[in-house]
């Protein structure tokens, strides 16, 4: 099978895992009441899928998003942000991580909390009634350096499957999807 085609494939079946994973959260709560928690900086290729995703939700009209690009939810950020949230508030937490190299490209998704940073040994609480954690590299000995290296076409095309997912489980699908129409090539990866 083309590499090329597998990708294709593969990536038609990880979309259809997060948007039924972001039905069920919709079907729970809705829009105006969900808050976004995308984690992540700017500064680091592989890291900056929390911001990407902030701010491609924001285009397709969610309001309660914390981290975006203006504004990522960082290291020096998150124990202010995990502060702010009202703690009765659903709150779907996003974030990047490191994996087994046959889970680049996949979703961890789990009905309960992330802990962020932990691919890069941070300490922070665990947070998210929902959470979706994109496995955006291997794993490996030097983890900020993976981070950095990392595709950012790879993070552009997770960041976007995830915002589109969202938009289409609570019917915000006005403005999907720009990045779909580049072939992803597995041996860009």
């Amino acid at each position: 099978m083309p590499n090329s085609y597998y990708s294709d494939y593969r990536r038609t079946e990880e979309a259809a895992s997060l948007e039924a994973f972001f039905r069920l959260a919709a079907s729970r709560h809705d829009a105006g009441e969900i808050r976004f928690l995308c984690i992540g900086t700017d500064r680091s290729t592989g890291d900056s899928l929390g911001p990407w995703v902030g701010t491609m939700l924001q285009e397709r009209g969610f309001g309660r998003v914390i981290g975006t690009l203006e504004e990522p939810c960082d290291a020096d950020y998150l124990p202010r942000a995990l502060k702010s949230l009202p703690p009765e508030a659903p709150v779907i937490a996003i974030d990047a991580c490191l994996g087994r190299p046959e889970s680049v490209g996949r979703y961890l998704l789990a009905e309960g909390p992330l802990q962020p940073a932990r691919s890069v040994r941070g300490s922070f609480p665990p947070v998210g009634s929902f959470s979706v954690a994109a496995v955006v590299n291997a794993n490996g000995p030097k983890p900020h350096w993976t981070l950095q290296t990392t595709p950012l076409l790879r993070v552009l095309r997770m960041a976007e499957e995830i915002a589109d997912a969202a938009a289409l489980a609570w019917g915000m699908n006005d403005h999907l999807c720009s990045w779909r129409t580049i072939r992803y090539n597995r041996t860009n990866q």
